[in-house]
């Protein structure tokens, strides 16, 4: 992950609907949720969490799958590691593990 990758997805972040969507389908990995649970666990209007939502998986965070007319979300889990990796790669004398 470089630099600006790293400021996408902590700008991504830093919006508090899409950083309660993040976490929300970060307790629900592996299988993740669909769009319509998601809204409804965060009272948030459906139009309205597609944008959040399309805005985390620009920033690598969030990839979505559809099945039939359901669009299943999940965290990417991935994408998630590498910010972290990026976040503290100078941290512990180059042994952040």
């Amino acid at each position: 992950m470089d630099s600006e990758n790293a400021l996408s997805a902590l700008a991504a972040l830093s919006q508090q609907t899409r950083l309660d969507a993040f976490r929300l389908l970060v307790r629900h990995e592996p299988e993740g949720l669909p769009a319509g649970d998601i809204a409804r666990h965060l009272d948030v209007p459906a139009n309205t969490l597609s944008t959040h939502l399309a805005i985390l998986a620009r920033a690598g965070l969030v990839t979505s799958e559809r099945h039939g007319r359901v669009i299943q979300y999940r965290a990417d889990v991935d994408g998630l590691r590498a910010l972290m990796l990026f976040l503290v790669k100078d941290c512990c004398a180059g042994s952040p593990e």
